[in-house]
């Protein structure tokens, strides 16, 4: 326990600790009052702990109960029980993701209880279409593409001033909370199956229910007026305390009595392992509310405070750079980064190393951000960018090895959570407040860069790897580059 407690500390550490020195340091250079600074050092101290405690908790209590849910189901081979119970587990999840509270309460366009059921229903149908394709064997690139022309047809129809937040809410939900349980759910359902290509099909999970959201606040905004009035609380560290104590218990609770459900009729287990999953949830309830106090006390107030002071200087355009900064520090701050790459790591026997991955995702995230504040500044509409770019990906998909389309669509989704949600979106909104642009359709949206960069560039390494891989294979002592199925049929071979 003493290990695991260490490494949770050190993982937890590692996330937040560099994006938090660059805070500081710049907040420091533009001359951010004491106070705030303060302010958001403890946020951010309330942030390492409540995220260590999440992890700690989550890791022994509901990746647990995900993965051998994802059996139970499998092994029934009820179809209308994967239906049923992947709505339910995609719908509870969301609910309990705290990126997507913080997000969340900065969208006042719609009321904050029906962006998080919409959200729910959006992420738990999609979770089942994603446990039918692990089921039935479906290509992940087929029904990405028939999943994002749905959300042009949406896109068209609804208001456009809707369409960045749509995206933001869709990449948000795949947070500390929702990638690492659902992919435990997907690898529960797919090591269900004997085949050798079970292990690749947990991928894409993550990338697939991103856009559950998307079409649900595209629908919304037929019904809500697009006005924003700003979105800045005056509440104290205190208040975000008391006020999440009960929505956190109230958004665990659910969780709760599916276990109990499921412990009654499938699980049976003993009393020991009842006992700590049930410390697992008060772990990860702890957790939770220190976590989102943090993050809004801390990070979201001087994101807002950072924004409003740079864009409101002389020379605007300091805007780019500095949010660059800020985009590739934060890349490798998302804890659901670790989780993903090393997945990644493992599944691919080192032929996609975290080194590269996070490399890779740190760049991408740098200009998707600076990419972000350009549109704040200029006023660029969104679908002049997303719309070559996914066509250039959904391209790709059909050409680089099948495997790197899924793992694309899943670091993307797992480099748009924790800072994302609490920090870049409130400097973002702030900044386009201060120079008068439109928050919804200028600001909004920086998920769905910080998103899209990440897939765009592992499209072009599986395009590279493939290419590569047609070379005779290097002789010891020089860098080679295997096959990446092979390798994954080798490895899947070895495990069973």
């Amino acid at each position: 326990m003493k290990r695991i407690l260490l490494e949770k500390v050190k993982e937890s550490v590692q996330s937040i600790g560099p994006v938090t020195l660059v805070i500081l340091i710049i907040s420091l250079i533009f001359g951010v009052p004491g106070k705030e600074i303060g302010e958001f050092l403890i946020g951010a101290l309330f942030l390492i702990v409540g995220l260590i405690l999440f992890n700690l908790g989550s890791e022994t209590s509901m990746m647990a109960i995900a993965e051998k849910i994802g059996n139970y189901i499998t092994r029934k081979k009820k179809l209308i029980l994967l239906i049923v119970v992947g709505f339910i587990i995609g719908f509870l999840a969301t609910i309990a993701e705290p990126n997507l509270w913080v997000l969340a309460k900065q969208f006042p366009a719609i009321p904050f209880q029906v962006l998080l059921v919409a959200s729910a229903i959006g992420v738990g149908i999609f979770l089942v279409v994603t446990l039918l394709r692990i089921t039935f064997q479906m290509r992940f690139s087929t029904l990405i593409l028939l999943g994002y022309g749905l959300v042009l047809v949406f896109a068209i129809l609804s208001p456009s001033e809707f369409l960045p937040a749509a995206f933001d809410f869709g990449w948000v939900i795949t947070g500390p909370l929702t990638v690492p349980f659902i992919m435990a759910l997907g690898l529960g359902i797919a090591s269900a199956r004997s085949d050798k290509a079970s292990a690749d099909d947990s991928f894409g999970l993550v990338g697939l229910i991103a856009l559950g959201p998307t079409l649900a606040i595209l629908l919304l905004g037929n019904f809500y007026p697009a006005i924003y009035e700003g979105s800045a609380s005056d509440s104290t560290l205190g208040g975000y305390l008391l006020s999440f104590i009960l929505e956190v218990a109230i958004a665990i609770l659910p969780f709760i009595i599916f276990f109990v459900i499921f412990q009654i009729i499938a699980f049976k287990l003993k009393k020991k392992r009842v006992l700590r999953i049930s410390i697992g949830f008060i772990f990860t309830y702890i957790g939770l509310v220190l976590f989102l106090a943090g993050a809004n006390a801390g990070f979201l107030s001087i994101g807002t405070h950072l924004g409003k002071k740079i864009a409101g200087m002389e020379i605007t355009w300091l805007l780019l750079p500095i949010g660059m900064i800020f985009g590739f520090t934060i890349a490798v701050a998302e804890p659901a980064v670790g989780v993903l790459t090393k997945q990644v790591e493992e599944v691919t026997a080192g032929t996609l190393p975290r080194k590269v991955m996070n490399a890779a995702l740190s760049i991408g995230v740098a200009f998707a951000v600076g990419l972000a504040c350009l549109r704040i500044l200029t006023g660029i509409p969104i679908w002049y960018i997303l719309l070559p770019c996914y066509l250039l990906i959904f391209i790709l998909s059909f050409i680089v090895p099948k495997n790197f389309t899924p793992i694309a669509f899943d670091s993307g989704a797992s480099v748009s959570g924790v800072m994302s949600s609490s920090f870049l979106i409130p400097f973002a909104n702030a900044a386009a407040e201060k120079i008068g642009a439109n928050v919804l359709t200028d600001a909004f949206g920086l998920l769905a860069f910080v998103a899209m960069a990440p897939i765009l560039i592992v499209q072009i390494l599986g395009l590279i790897y493939k290419l590569k891989s047609k070379k005779p294979v290097a002789v010891e002592g020089e860098d080679s580059i295997i096959e990446l199925s092979e390798v994954q049929n080798e490895t899947v071979d070895n495990n069973s």
